[in-house]
């Protein structure tokens, strides 16, 4: 005990009980002090960054006129060419205060939007670990991950409303258009698939739920839409890698605004007969739907053979689109070093949006992005009602499915006919 306790004090209690009730009081006291004493020597040790010569020298490497690397460099190590790059940060910079280079509390200038920019776009490029380009632009791995971060949810939430848009009456022609010519699919919205992103940091009692016997390693899955030009129109993550994708399209949203009649009309002709709904490629584990089309899984006549053939060869959109997302953007190909599952779903669909805007700067989309052009809903049906559930029973009608293949076929078939 501490003589400087007053014995005195000590005397005041009546039992021996309550003397060592207190001297335990202050020896427990005594030692908390003693640890802060400790921690307070243990201060974090002070890298002094240079942030100005690191920004300095990035510009002069790639944004000063006459830049140590050419285009071609920059769209190499940053994954998106120099439009696009300012682009994004002049629009973060402009909206955000983490993006604007402010002092700190020593009144040295922070980093800048083009630093920050730069950190979040090699980590999701490249996959690496956070303190990879600590060396070359002075940010470390604490602020590389608030980088990631906040460039993430930003881009997500800047851009989201153009490049992850739902398709306009506008759009369903013009790929129902593009779709036609080139596979041959009059109706055609897309192709449907999932993809599987290796979650390496899967908290071990959840590695179960997330991990699937062909795979072998937790993973989250990814259900995309992709057209012919390989724009990714609809994006659903988060679901545990145990799943298949007919369990991962009964979580989706997919056709949310069809049965709940938010979509624009779809209508369209083939082989003499009107269909209300397009329809999305998939492989045979979906079900039967009206908005599904899937390839025979034993052709038989010359007309089902052609038809599975063409099929599966359209279906290719979608498996490239996978391969070209996970190809520039490493960090969905490769294990994403994460716990939290929210921020990876944020990380992954910032790279899709970014993948859509490489997509239409090099000329290659179908549609064109009109903000006036809006979705007007030919009749909206409230979920539960009898018009919404007849809605459901609708796409969900098989009949309508074979149906509609049968069509495609022999509109296929014909036209191969007076091609020969």
């Amino acid at each position: 005990m501490d003589p400087s306790i007053n014995m005195e004090f000590l005397k005041s209690f009546d039992s021996d009980d309550d003397v060592e009730f207190v001297e335990t009081f202050f020896n427990v006291v005594q030692h908390v002090h003693a640890e802060e004493s400790s921690n307070a020597a243990r201060t974090r040790t002070v890298v002094n960054r240079d942030r100005q010569a690191a920004h300095d020298l990035l510009v002069r490497d790639y944004f000063a006129d006459n830049c140590l690397y050419n285009d071609d460099s920059f769209e190499r190590r940053f994954r998106l060419n120099k439009a696009i790059f300012l682009r994004i940060s002049n629009a973060l910079e402009s909206r955000y205060d983490f993006f604007k280079q402010k002092p700190d509390a020593r009144g040295r200038m922070g980093f800048s939007s083009i630093q920050k920019c730069a950190a979040a776009l090699r980590y999701l490029g490249y996959g690496i670990a956070f303190d990879a380009s600590d060396e070359y632009l002075k940010i470390s791995e604490r602020t590389t991950v608030e980088c990631v971060d906040w460039f993430s949810a930003c881009v997500y939430e800047v851009f989201h409303e153009e490049y992850l848009r739902k398709p306009t009456q506008r759009d369903i022609e013009r790929l129902y258009l593009a779709h036609e010519e080139r596979h041959g699919f009059p109706g055609m919205l897309g192709s449907l698939d999932c993809t599987h992103v290796t979650w390496e940091k899967c908290p071990t009692a959840w590695r179960g739920q997330f991990t699937r016997g062909d795979i072998g390693e937790p993973t989250i899955i990814l259900e995309a839409v992709a057209s012919q030009d390989l724009w990714i129109w609809h994006a659903f993550f988060g679901v545990a890698g145990s799943n298949n994708d007919l369990n991962v399209l009964g979580q989706s949203p997919l056709f949310n605004d069809i049965w709940t009649g938010k979509a624009p009309d779809m209508t369209f002709t083939v082989n003499g007969h009107a269909y209300k709904y397009g329809y999305y490629l998939g492989d045979g584990i979906y079900p039967d739907y009206s908005t599904l089309m899937k390839a025979y899984s034993v052709p038989r006549s010359e007309k089902a053979k052609l038809f599975t053939k063409k099929q599966e060869s359209a279906r290719n959109d979608i498996e490239r689109a996978f391969g070209v997302l996970k190809q520039t953007w490493h960090v969905v190909k490769y294990a994403t070093r994460l716990w939290d599952k929210e921020r990876i779903k944020r990380m992954v669909l910032a790279c899709i949006i970014m993948h859509n805007m490489i997509i239409e700067n090099e000329g290659r989309a179908i549609c064109t992005y009109d903000p006036n052009d809006v979705v007007v809903p030919i009749e909206e049906f409230v979920p539960g009602t009898n018009a919404f559930l007849e809605r459901v029973v609708k796409i969900h009608n098989s009949e309508m499915c074979f149906n509609l293949r049968e069509d495609v076929a022999e509109h296929l078939y014909q036209h191969s006919m007076n091609d020969d």
